[in-house]
């Protein structure tokens, strides 16, 4: 587990380190993948993965702990390997109580979406923060500061293309002082200037809305499969479990309409930069 505090997108610990990988990790992942039974049968990582509906690289990277396998993708290895539920109950027993595992990384994923969608109540997106907003926001902490920036290069990145990012800002986090009037000027132009067909930022106004428990952002896969990062008081926690998911989308498309158009948007944080921090 990870603590959340003062986060904006990811946890502050999850950000400051790389995923970390211990033996008992490995050992879970492999079991999950099946190696033994996979090489059992004289099948190869592509030939399973054609089986089961993924990449070979994808069951792969299981295999060596590199990637956190959904409950979806044990039941499809275990109906591929014919193994009766046997990897099914694995999965269950293995994960589904560890709900962050430390090798579940959530900047991975949100490396690797293809699309975000974010929801923040108190903070900017820690996406689209200044360096100056962070640097306050994280009490001076260079090496976390100089990992939250690091992240935002996904939105501008060449190759692969960068995520479709829908952002709600509660109207909460424009008026919030992180830093001071000239720090807050800037965080707000730096949103203004963010704004573009990939980047839909849209203000949700000050009221009761079915986001007033906390933030928190879903990232679609490549394989369309999705994972969210949700906060709380205590820590960050990373799910793919199904309900979670469902109620996390179902939230965010109800703060969505309740949001201003982008143009009115934008028109709102032009005139809260001037009227508030000017």
């Amino acid at each position: 587990m990870t603590s959340a505090a003062a986060d904006g997108g990811a946890s502050v610990a999850a950000e400051a380190r790389g995923p970390v990988i211990g033996s008992a990790s490995r050992g879970q992942a492999a079991s999950i993948s099946n190696q033994d039974r996979r090489e059992g049968v004289e099948l190869s990582l592509d030939q399973l993965g054609s089986r089961a509906g993924y990449t070979g690289s994808y069951v792969g990277a299981v295999e060596r702990a590199t990637e956190m396998p959904l409950r979806a993708f044990a039941v499809r290895i275990d109906k591929a390997l014919d193994a009766g539920g046997a990897i099914v109950r694995l999965w269950d027993g293995l994960l589904k109580e560890s709900i962050y595992p430390p090798w579940f990384d959530w900047p991975e994923h949100e490396r690797k979406a293809i699309a975000l969608r974010s929801f923040q109540l108190a903070l900017i997106y820690g996406l689209l923060q200044t360096e100056a907003y962070a640097t306050d926001l994280l009490y001076g902490d260079k090496a976390t500061v100089t990992a939250r920036m690091a992240r935002q290069s996904i939105l501008t990145r060449e190759d692969p293309v960068p995520p479709m990012l829908i952002c709600l800002l509660d109207e909460a986090a424009l008026l919030r002082d992180v830093g001071g009037p000239e720090v807050m000027r800037e965080q707000l132009e730096h949103l203004l200037a963010s704004a573009s067909e990939n980047v839909n930022i849209h203000v949700v106004p000050s009221r009761r809305h079915r986001g007033v428990a906390g933030s928190f952002v879903l990232a679609t896969l490549e394989d369309r499969s999705e994972v969210a990062y949700v906060e709380t008081a205590v820590r960050g926690i990373t799910t793919g479990e199904p309900k979670d998911l469902r109620t996390a989308s179902e939230r965010f498309e109800a703060i969505r309409s309740l949001a201003l158009p982008v143009d009115q948007s934008l028109e709102r944080i032009e005139r809260i930069k001037v009227e508030r921090w000017t």
